[in-house]
This record gives structure tokens, C-alpha cells and sequence, in this order.
């Protein structure tokens, strides 16, 4: 029995592998001093890449006219009198014009109130009563990926709520963030509905599709079947890979005295009054929005287009939106149950939310200054023209070619961390090349797509890793970034192993990415 009990405590090969990179990744300087490390190295990196003449020739997309153009790429050196005085004069501009920087600040201006209010605590306790806990991972996972329609308010509202709906059920919270951070950012290409990434990336493919024919038309819809798929199969790996094996190596959870302790998860008669007004003030204000939102003439609309997703004010200020509608009806909320006295109770609430943020917007600082270094310089650029280059002289069969993209689409999201960006330089080399193969643009889009999301979750140079380092470090003071690699790293992995495997078998069977979207054209 013994030998039995000691062969059940002793980690697997592939948990010994994880505390590896968690102890390796621990024992790295704390955050904000290994992103200024980051961008000194690549003030001194690219000093060298400029003298020794690092440089790519290829067809990209010019962002300012929209045409493709031949371009030689070259590395910017910062190591010169040039790159100090970008350096002074964008340090402030760098920082304040981080987008996450913003949209984490406003959203938790609302999520702070419900969260001072005892909103958020009596919806998870409601939760708990009335969901079962086998489900709660999937429906985690599934409302991460679903999130993504409104951006990137998955990563500052539903991340947070992800750990607090596990430890309502007595469960890890860190569990709970990585299966909502898996859901947004892991799955971020995936989706039941066409949101905001779809026209975005479309818009950029067609841009390239006219290098080889000018009449062909590439949709926001291209990939909808594929990506619809997508969202059942993330959701059931991210259930799997959190159930079976990021909850059980993460241990059980010692409560600090600063989170929430959910108790027996029982509602006094106060807080159900409190909580049944509070819910139908939010209802009452969906209800409102989507009344706004239905006339073709909305003033929430594209006032060119009439849509609701691209480029429209509804989308364009969806993060106020959001806090709003935390903010409304908590302070409902809070007054029927005595937690707010007064507005300056909410106020304060207020004032204690961007309290608990001031490590973060110190982070903020400092790793914005690298990944506008990084885009400065012009390095992550080289580095995907060159490996497309390697693409164009692979001469492999279909389906390994395609599933080499993906690996590289992933390998380049680990210095480029804008999808948008990235496709941009990627799109006017590889989506000719597969046409010229006889594969359809929005086959290359889709096998983008995948290896772009995957890494998502590891990449220090993704926008919103610090916000999920500072999420991570409210459970446990000691993480680091190894923590939460080694936490994520086994979603990246099956991911990516299983999304291939889907892309695999649609390009076995034949099917369509989307209406009217072939895998191969003629």
C-alpha cells in the first residue's frame, strides 16, 4: 500500500516537465524587470542586426493606401542618437497609448463597483445553487471563446470572474483563470458568430488575393463553419486539459484574507431582494440596448454600412458599455442591501478598484515601451519574411504544407503579438503562394488563424499578458511569469494538436470553410 501511495503522489514525465518551466520561469527578475531587460536587449539587438545589414525584400500591404508594394525591409536600430530620441520622445505616448492600458482601466471601474456591492458574490452564490459543478469548466471555457465578439472585454471581465466562479465552488481560482484565459486567448479565432477579427482579417486577405486575381472576394463568413466547429472542439479540450491536468497540479487552494470567501454559498433574504432588483435593472438595460441597437438606422451603427460589428460606435464603445452595465446595477444592488450607503460608498469603491490596479498600470509602463521597441525596429517583420521565404522552396505535399504554416503562424506570434499586425506582413506572401498551389485564400487564412491563437496564451509580447500576470498574482503573490506559462503551456500543446486535427480532416473530407468558401479553388 505504501509503494501504491507513493507511486499515486509522484508527478507524471509530463507534470515534471511543467514544474520545470515553472521553476525556470520563476526564477527570472520579477516582471516589470524582465520587460525592461526585454527592451534593452532589443535596443542592443537591434543595433547589431542594423550594422550586419539584417534585412528582408518582400510584398506587403501598405497600411496607409491599401496597395501591396515591394518593400526592403530593414532593421531601425535603436542603438543610435535616432533610436534615443524615440525612445524619449514615445516613452509617454508608448504608455498611454497601450491599448489594453485603457480598456482594463474602464472596465474595472464598473467590475470594481459590482465586486464592492456584493453583486458579483450573490450572482456566483446564485450560480453555485443552480449549476452543476461538472459543467461549470465548459461553460468557463465556452463563454472565454465566446467572448471575443466584444474584443477584449473577455480578458478584463470574464478572466477575473472565471477564478471567482471556481472558488464559489471551492475550486482553484487559478484553475478557473486559466480555463476563461484558454476560452479568450487560446480560442480567440473561434466563435459561433462573426465578430470583430472576421472583416479584419478578411479585409487584409482580400488585399493580397488581387496580386493574383483582382475579381476574387474573400468575406467576413470565409471561415464561419471551420471556426464554428472550432468552438466545440476549444471547449471540450480546454475542459479536459483544466480537469485533468491544470486543476489537479495546481493543489488545493488556501484562501487570503483579501479575496472574497464565498461561505456556504447561501443568499440572506436581503441579498436575494437586493439581487432579484439589481438583475432585472440589467435586464431592463439589455433589453434597452438591444431596442437601440435593432433600427438600420442606429445611431449605434456603421453610419456607412448600417453593421454592428465593423467599425461601429456600438462596438467602437463596447468597454463603457460594459462598465456600465456593471456599474448600474450593482449600485441598485448595493443600495437595496445596505452595502451602499451613500454614492460616495460607490465612489470609493471606485477609487479602491484602480487601487488594486497600480501594480498593473506599473507593468503597463514598462512592457509597452518593449512592444513598441519590438514593432520599432522592425525585427519580428524580417523574421516572418524570411520564414515564408522557406515556405516557397518547402516543395511538400498539401496537407504537411499547411500544417507547417500553422506551426509557423504560431512561431511568429511569438514576436508579434497583433493578429492583425502579423497577418498584415504575412498575408501578401503566403496567401498568393497557396492560390498559385490551389488553395484557396481562405483555407490560408484559416490555417493562420489557428497557429496564431494557440500561442496566444505563452507570448509575453501578446497585449493583455501583464493584465493575466496581475490576475495570476492576486491568488498567489509568488507567481511569476513561469507560473502562468507552465499553467497555459498545456493548452497551447493540445490546442494546437487538436485544432490541426480538425483542419486535417476538413481538408480530407473536402468541406467548406463557409458559405460559398472552398478549400481549393477551380
Amino acid at each position: 500500500m505504501k509503494n501504491e501511495a507513493t507511486k499515486q503522489k509522484k508527478p507524471s514525465l509530463f507534470n515534471r516537465f511543467l514544474n520545470g518551466v515553472e521553476r525556470l520561469g520563476n526564477k527570472l527578475p520579477h516582471p516589470m524587470a524582465l520587460f525592461a531587460l526585454f527592451a534593452l536587449g532589443i535596443v542592443v539587438l537591434s543595433g547589431i542586426l542594423s550594422a550586419i545589414g539584417f534585412s528582408e525584400v518582400g510584398d506587403l500591404i501598405n497600411r496607409t493606401t491599401g496597395e501591396i508594394e515591394t518593400q526592403n525591409i530593414e532593421v531601425k536600430s535603436l542603438f543610435n542618437l535616432s533610436g534615443v530620441v524615440y525612445m524619449l520622445e514615445h516613452a509617454v505616448s508608448n504608455f498611454t497609448g497601450f491599448a489594453p492600458l485603457g480598456v482594463v482601466l474602464v472596465a474595472m471601474l464598473g467590475v470594481g463597483v459590482a465586486e464592492s456591492s456584493g453583486w458579483i458574490g450573490a450572482l456566483l452564490k446564485k450560480t453555485v445553487q443552480i449549476t452543476p459543478r461538472k459543467i461549470i469548466t465548459p461553460i468557463v471555457v465556452f463563454l472565454g471563446i465566446m467572448s471575443n465578439i466584444a474584443g477584449d472585454a473577455g480578458y478584463v471581465v470574464l478572466i477575473p470572474i472565471g477564478a471567482l466562479m471556481f472558488m464559489a465552488y471551492g475550486r482553484h481560482p487559478l484553475a478557473g483563470l486559466a480555463a476563461a484565459f484558454a476560452g479568450v486567448s487560446g480560442g480567440f479565432s473561434a466563435n459561433m458568430l462573426i465578430g470583430t477579427l472576421d472583416p479584419m482579417l478578411a479585409g487584409i486577405t482580400n488585399e493580397a488575393v488581387k496580386i493574383i486575381d483582382p475579381a476574387y472576394e474573400v468575406l467576413p463568413t470565409g471561415n464561419w463553419f471551420f471556426m464554428c466547429t472550432s468552438t466545440i472542439l476549444i471547449t471540450i479540450i480546454g475542459t479536459l486539459v483544466t480537469d485533468k491536468i491544470v486543476e489537479p497540479r495546481l493543489g488545493e487552494y488556501h484562501r487570503t484574507t483579501d479575496i472574497v470567501d464565498f461561505g456556504d454559498n447561501s443568499l440572506n433574504p436581503m441579498e436575494t431582494k437586493a439581487l432579484k432588483l439589481a438583475n432585472m435593472v440589467f435586464l431592463i438595460m439589455v433589453i434597452g440596448i438591444i431596442a437601440i441597437l435593432i433600427p438600420s438606422n442606429s445611431f449605434l451603427r456603421n453610419p456607412e454600412t448600417g453593421s454592428l460589428v465593423e467599425k461601429s460606435p456600438f462596438m467602437n464603445g463596447i468597454i463603457p458599455l460594459i462598465m456600465i452595465f456593471f456599474l448600474v446595477p450593482a449600485v441598485f444592488y448595493g443600495k437595496k442591501a445596505g452595502t451602499f450607503t451613500s454614492h460616495r460608498d460607490v465612489c470609493s469603491s471606485m477609487g479602491n478598484a484602480m487601487a488594486t490596479m497600480s501594480s498593473y498600470i506599473a507593468l503597463v509602463f514598462v512592457s509597452s515601451q518593449f512592444i513598441n521597441y519590438f514593432k520599432y525596429t522592425q525585427v519580428g517583420t524580417i523574421i516572418a519574411l524570411k520564414g515564408a521565404k522557406f515556405f516557397e522552396s518547402a516543395g511538400i505535399g498539401p496537407i504537411p504544407l499547411m500544417l507547417l504554416f500553422v506551426l509557423f503562424s504560431a512561431f511568429a506570434n511569438l514576436f508579434m503579438g497583433s493578429a492583425s499586425a502579423k497577418w498584415t506582413f504575412l498575408a501578401p506572401v503566403f496567401v498568393p503562394m497557396f492560390m498559385l498551389l490551389g488553395f484557396s485564400p481562405e483555407l490560408a487564412q484559416c490555417a493562420y488563424r489557428i497557429g496564431d491563437s494557440c500561442t496566444n496564451l505563452i507570448t509575453p509580447l501578446m497585449s493583455q499578458f501583464a493584465t493575466i500576470v496581475v490576475f495570476t498574482r492576486r491568488y498567489d503573490d509568488k507567481a511569476g511569469i513561469g507560473t502562468l506559462i507552465s499553467m497555459m503551456l498545456p493548452y497551447t500543446i493540445f490546442f494546437m494538436i487538436g485544432w490541426s486535427a480538425l483542419l486535417v480532416i476538413w481538408m480530407l473530407t473536402g468541406l467548406p470553410l463557409g458559405p460559398g468558401a472552398p478549400l481549393m479553388l477551380g
